[in-house]
């Protein structure tokens, strides 16, 4: 047994300091009250519970996104990838987004995936801004790399936030080349696309951390229960 925890040991990335990101609460257009919140290592297989049915779903490229989430947040559940972190939306306690990402070092980030669970009132956007607050405004970074898996995604980000094309840098993901939003874009578009009051309540921040999984994705294209 000691031999087998001195290779566990050996296997696992040594892991940098990286401070908390603090929660936030964002009033949607029909009154809701989206929480967004960091997650701890230990909440993650409840998560990969809320992201496993969309692995089959093709529609708007679901499929790969939920399939490299739940690979993704596995590894950080079992010590594999390097300082990574997972931020998750929920409303009323259920949650409707997931995004994660990682350090790869004192400089730059790396954001890996955003997935909506609940469509139409722009989650995904908001998780996205949220991912890049706390790179850039956190942690203290000057750069995230990005990639796009989907036209929507490119449309969202690289367009939108006019990001920068590092075509001869290649991002973890693979697929289309590494874009970049640095310090100076993001204080350029962050009052437009970056909103939410702090501090959250303690009621609020309770029900946010019961993270209800979702009973039903019906608002996602191509979505069958139990497929």
């Amino acid at each position: 047994m000691a031999i087998i925890e001195k290779m566990e040991a050996q296997l696992r990335p040594v892991e940098t300091p990286m401070v908390n990101y603090p929660a936030k609460y964002i009033t949607q257009v029909n009154g809701d009250k989206l929480v967004i919140h960091q997650v701890e290592r230990e909440d993650v297989p409840h998560i990969l519970q809320a992201v496993s049915p969309l692995m089959t779903v093709a529609k708007d490229f679901y499929d790969i996104v939920a399939s490299r989430i739940y690979s993704e947040l596995l590894g950080y559940y079992r010590y594999r990838v390097k300082d990574e972190y997972c931020l998750v939306g929920t409303i009323d306690g259920v949650i409707v987004g997931v995004v994660n990402g990682r350090m790869i070092d004192e400089k730059a980030g790396m954001s890996y995936h955003t997935m909506t669970l609940r469509q139409g009132l722009r989650i995904g956007a908001q998780l996205f801004a949220a991912k890049m607050e706390y790179h850039l405004d956190y942690l203290g970074q000057d750069e995230v790399w990005i990639v796009a898996e989907s036209p929507n995604g490119f449309k969202r980000w690289m367009i939108e936030y006019e990001l920068e094309p590092r075509l001869e840098q290649w991002h973890e993901l693979g697929g289309v080349p590494t874009y970049v939003l640095t310090k100076a874009l993001w204080e350029k578009h962050k009052a437009t696309k970056c909103g939410g009051r702090r501090p959250v309540s303690e009621v609020m921040l309770a029900t946010a951390k019961k993270m209800i999984l979702p009973e039903t994705y019906s608002q996602i294209p191509g979505y069958v229960r139990n497929a």
